[in-house]
């Protein structure tokens, strides 16, 4: 930062430098040519005169400091100090065809004869030829030369510019750079003071969003092991009394359903805990997606499921049309799957589970005639393990995950999910997708 304050400060100096010496030598450059002219006009007059006095000799005088050339009328060069006659007509030369009109001339040319720059005055006199003088550009440009201390004086003042400007970035940067971001309690600068509440701010939410962070894996670590121990404790607790001969061969078959059921029970956990875990992991991941019929996938998983509704006598509708989303098909069918099987587990006998597809948007609404949810815990329904009631999901088994693994699946499918529920009168999700006309139009 310091060396960018330097550099940025350093260049303004620089041109406004630059600029000024422009400016003073352009001034200083046009000021020597006007004196040039001027005293260039001055040396006509008198040449005149002495023409009038002394005929040429006064002009090859005059021509010892100045070229001098005499033309008549027609263009005709009558007289040069430096160049032996003739020479070509002189009328085509700016200062000349202004004499001869205005009475007067001046100019800054190359001449033909020499190739230098000149700066060329003509006076017409009194019997109509014209007096032209000419001083070549480099003595003009030696005049200069006068100024040239002004140079070394710039080049002082450029140094001096170029160390202040460096202690200057380090006295700015200097209480930045002292400054306690984690307590910052006074800006060493009175601009500073919002950016430096806005990182105090974004310190405290991270630091809220650590700790919440932490919370959860914690209680996400105690609920993993309580999970885990129980179908463990009872697998293990059935084998040891198989083992031990306890158990008397009328019951060994019941015993055996007991620990298949507490492992696959047990299997299912382990298997939820792993599609979360890969959700996580891949959350700011691009997923493969492709066209899905919402309404097809949610026919298939409900094929699935008939059995287990007709176990408890609970009628599964389906209603809607063929409806295109954009999906990753494997984690669509979990989402639709754990909504259509909760709708049965908590439902009561002779219930009745209806399930809509709709589009304009694309929309999932599943409505079950259940136990249904207090108001109270209707948002931790979402959180991992969490049950609204642990005594009933203990009959009826589940991980107490399906509802995350929604919750996450939604996020990454940019759906919008909803629930509905009044306890004792059933729950009611809704799943509504982003407009696939809509996203294909915005990508056009």
């Amino acid at each position: 930062m310091t060396r960018t304050i330097f550099r940025n400060t350093f260049l303004v100096g620089l041109s406004v430098l630059f600029l000024c010496a422009v400016l003073f030598f352009g001034l200083q450059y046009t000021q020597a040519m006007d004196e040039t002219k001027a005293a260039l006009g001055q040396d006509a007059v008198y040449a005149e005169k002495g023409l009038e006095l002394g005929g040429t000799d006064y002009l090859s005088i005059l021509g010892d400091v100045n070229r001098v050339t005499w033309i008549d009328a027609e263009g005709n060069v009558l007289y040069d100090s430096e160049y032996p006659l003739p020479l070509p007509s002189q009328l085509q030369y700016p200062e000349i065809e202004s004499a001869f009109k205005t009475g007067e001339g001046s100019s800054v040319r190359k001449s033909d004869e020499s190739g230098e720059s000149c700066v060329c005055y003509a006076l017409k006199c009194k019997d109509g030829t014209v007096l032209a003088l000419s001083k070549p550009v480099p003595d003009v440009q030696y005049a200069l030369l006068a100024v040239s201390p002004v140079l070394w004086v710039l080049i002082l003042v450029l140094l001096i510019s170029g160390v202040l400007a460096f202690r200057a970035a380090q006295q700015i940067v200097k209480p930045i750079n002292e400054m306690d971001l984690e307590h910052p309690s006074k800006a060493a600068y009175p601009e500073l003071s919002p950016f430096l509440d806005k990182i105090q701010e974004q310190r405290l939410t991270i630091q809220e969003e650590v700790s919440q962070r932490e919370d959860m894996r914690r209680e996400f670590s105690a609920n993993v092991s309580h999970e885990l121990k129980t179908p463990l404790t009872s697998i293990s607790g059935f084998a040891e009394l198989m083992s031990q001969g306890m158990v008397s061969p009328d019951r060994v078959q019941e015993f055996g359903q007991d620990i298949y059921k507490e492992s696959q029970r047990l299997m299912a956990l382990i298997d939820d805990i792993l599609k979360l875990s890969r959700l996580d992991e891949t959350e700011d991941m691009p997923h493969p997606t492709e066209p899905i019929d919402l309404y097809s996938l949610t026919e298939e998983v409900t094929k699935t499921l008939k059995h287990n509704a007709d176990q408890q006598n609970i009628s599964l509708v389906l209603s809607g049309e063929p409806v295109m989303v954009q999906g990753i098909p494997s984690l669509l069918r979990e989402m639709v799957y754990n909504l259509c099987d909760n709708a049965i587990k908590y439902n009561v006998p002779g219930g009745r589970v209806e399930i809509s597809i709709t589009s304009a948007p694309p929309r999932f609404v599943i409505k079950d005639t259940g136990i249904g949810i207090p108001e109270d815990q209707q948002k931790r329904v979402f959180e991992r393990f969490y049950r609204v009631d642990k005594s009933h999901s203990k009959d009826i088994g589940g991980t107490g995950l399906g509802l995350s693994i929604v919750k996450h699946g939604a996020m990454l499918h940019n759906a919008k999910l909803e629930l509905n529920s009044e306890l004792g009168n059933g729950t009611e999700i809704t799943l509504t997708f982003p407009d696939q006309n809509t996203a294909a139009s915005s990508e056009t």
